[in-house]
């Protein structure tokens, strides 16, 4: 699959536009701001675009998603806690299958409520559940540091080291990393008790 990475916003999000390649089916995650970039690299391409995924409901991920409805005539996928408006809702294990490709959710609270990350073709795009160098913050409505601790220490932390690391924000040294650098280099990802961690998160 072939993955489009687009920094969009003052905000320095990451949009993707995640390709399978031999039939151009695609689908959009996290669109918000700059959407004529990502309708650009559709029609350059000649995509068909399949699903557009939020990794989360926040709106700077969200934002875009009417726009990109009207464009594409996509359904949104949601996580089943996510409380805005989405057509297909998804769990822990589900899979969003793409052309010959797919994409199985993972369940990921912690920044928010209805968090999810997205792996395969030995990729994971990480939301604002993991960042190079950092995580996602854990005050906002719904944040919950005991609960990040669990997705990234029972979750993520497991996942193979090769797995590139795609995230919601451009805040590291580098747009892209693999897990096992941020288990080397994320002092977020050094073990530690859930007491540490929620000391350290303050």
């Amino acid at each position: 699959m072939i993955v489009h990475q687009i920094q969009v916003g003052n905000m320095q999000n990451f949009s993707y536009i995640v390709v399978d390649e031999e039939t151009k089916e695609s689908i959009i995650i996290d669109p918000s701001w700059d959407l004529i970039e990502l309708e650009m690299i559709i029609k350059e391409n000649n995509l068909k675009i399949k699903y557009i995924v939020n990794t989360h409901h926040h709106f700077d991920h969200t934002l875009g998603n009417e726009t990109m409805i009207e464009s594409t005539g996509a359904p949104v996928v949601q996580h089943e806690k996510s409380e805005l408006k989405h057509d297909i809702t998804v769990k822990n294990g589900d899979s969003i299958n793409f052309g010959h490709s797919s994409l199985k959710v993972l369940y990921t609270p912690g920044h928010s409520d209805d968090s999810i990350c997205l792996i395969g073709d030995g990729k994971l795009f990480s939301g604002d559940t993991l960042f190079v160098g950092n995580c996602g913050r854990i005050d906002l409505p719904g944040g919950s540091a005991k609960k990040l601790y669990h997705s990234l220490f029972e979750i993520l932390y497991f996942l193979d080291d090769s797995l590139i690391m795609y995230p919601g924000h451009n805040y590291g040294n580098s747009e892209v990393s693999t897990i096992g650098k941020e288990k080397m280099t994320n002092m977020i990802m050094q073990k530690r008790t859930e007491q540490q961690f929620l000391e350290m998160m303050g």
